[in-house]
């Protein structure tokens, strides 16, 4: 399924932060005590009323010295971009301001639904303020408070309104995988070199994907769909500059995937955002591998040493493989296709539940969950719930005595007694008599 974008677009100190994280908690994935995933989230999935979208937090555009700060207004830019809706965050207390007026501006010119929000709601007098924003000329206006959480059910509704005609739903049963990264590591490289021709424009400048491309190709007599993550539509370098805001793009490939295929640049070596770009892969629950492209070029490093320093980088990705590979010579990247299909199945697989009950109940035997105010947690059984990622339910005496680290225990012992490389593993657990699914 393709999810709707949504994104919040507002001047500074309007509480877009607050909406973002408000709006997020009726349901998201949230990575937490994960070595090397950084915190400061700029994009998120959300759910409500059975509606699954995008939720992309930009920064505040402000006016300096008559001039936009140019990173803000590129960011909000590309964020309205990719947007189905987009949510005009403005501060009901202070009022309408000049600044409001520069983002109605830029926000004009998107021909996108827009809403605004006005926000801080919270008593009669800042109520009065409500009908000055009425002259920016917008259809929807939702009065709201971030911080008591009020009218976000309004707000919600007429965001999900028109999802129905959005949301495609892919009945393609042929498996798709996207190349993500950060741009310049050799992503369209890469899918030419697995085509074997030259279907994909190649260039040295980063950012010269304009839009995500599907290709069909032939492997071992059967047909895969190879996704070429989209980098910045814009022309201009400091538009695709902004190098983080590329996972606007790589989002809407992730979601269409069944495998991702991270790659990594190995003459530049491993920096934050190829870990944060992965750990979007990693939140949307799909199979992985990693690509460390342009092994040519390393000529005094050796595989087993930089798959160390992998390994030291993304301890969050350790059930990983990892592909060395030179898309640009050819070389190793037969190497590749065999490893996407392997975590493909494997993400798929089946696991037994006596077996899997039977590997539980001897990780305990053996290591028993620590006490905690004189109680222990206790496990009574276990059953595989889903695949892709692979999810599976723990039935406990009180779920609230899990520790994070005793979760991790668990979860290597299952991918120890079973083939699940490159898939991840979701281990929920509940208390006895609580819903299975």
């Amino acid at each position: 399924m393709k999810l709707p974008s949504v994104a919040l677009v507002g001047r500074p100190n309007v509480g877009k932060s607050s909406v973002f994280n408000r709006i997020l908690r009726q349901k998201v994935s949230i990575i937490e005590d994960t070595p090397g995933i950084t915190r400061d989230r700029i994009y998120g999935t959300a759910e409500y009323k059975g509606y699954k979208f995008n939720l992309i937090d930009t920064g505040g555009i402000d006016i300096s010295d008559d001039k936009f700060n140019t990173d803000i207004k590129i960011q909000a830019e590309i964020a309205i971009d990719e947007a189905d809706v987009v949510i005009f965050v403005v501060d009901g207390k202070e009022g309408l301001n000049t600044n409001d007026k520069v983002v109605r501006d830029i926000l004009y010119k998107s021909n996108k639904k827009i809403i605004v929000a006005i926000n801080k709601i919270d008593n009669n007098q800042t109520k009065e303020n409500l009908y000055d924003f009425y002259e920016l000329g917008f259809e929807h206006y939702v009065p709201i408070s971030a911080e008591h959480g009020t009218n976000f059910d309004s707000l919600l509704d007429e965001v999900v309104k028109d999802f129905n005609d959005q949301d495609i739903v892919d009945d393609d049963d042929r498996l798709k995988f996207c190349i993500i990264g950060r741009p310049n590591v050799g992503k369209s490289s890469l899918v030419n070199a697995l085509l074997r021709e030259d279907r994909v424009i190649v260039s040295n400048e980063a950012g010269t994907t304009r839009d995500s491309v599907d290709t069909v190709f032939k492997y071992d007599k059967k047909d895969y769909v190879v996704i070429d993550t989209a980098g910045m539509r814009k022309k201009g370098k400091i538009y695709e500059a902004v190098e983080k805001y590329s996972l606007l793009r790589a989002m809407k490939s992730i979601d269409r995937s069944d495998v991702c295929v991270i790659v990594i640049n190995a003459e530049e070596g491993i920096i934050e955002h190829d870990k944060h770009i992965a750990s979007y892969a990693l939140e949307a629950g799909k199979p992985m591998v990693l690509v460390v492209n342009k092994w040519d070029l390393m000529k005094d490093t050796d595989i087993k040493t930089f798959t160390k320093e992998m390994r030291a980088e993304f301890q969050f990705l350790s059930y990983v493989p990892i592909v060395f590979l030179s898309a640009k010579e050819g070389t190793r990247v037969h190497t590749l296709m065999p490893e996407i299909i392997k975590v493909y199945n494997n993400a798929r697989r089946e696991l037994k539940t006596s077996l899997l009950n039977n590997v539980i109940r001897d990780a305990y035997d053996l290591n028993a969950a620590p006490s905690y105010k004189g109680r222990r947690l206790k496990i009574y059984y276990c059953v595989q719930v889903g695949i892709s990622p692979i999810r599976i339910n723990m039935f406990v005496n009180d779920k609230g005595l899990v520790h994070f680290s005793y979760l991790r225990y668990l979860e290597n012992k299952i991918r120890e007694n079973f083939d699940l490389e490159g898939t991840p593993l979701e281990i929920q657990f509940k208390n006895k008599g609580e819903s299975g699914m």
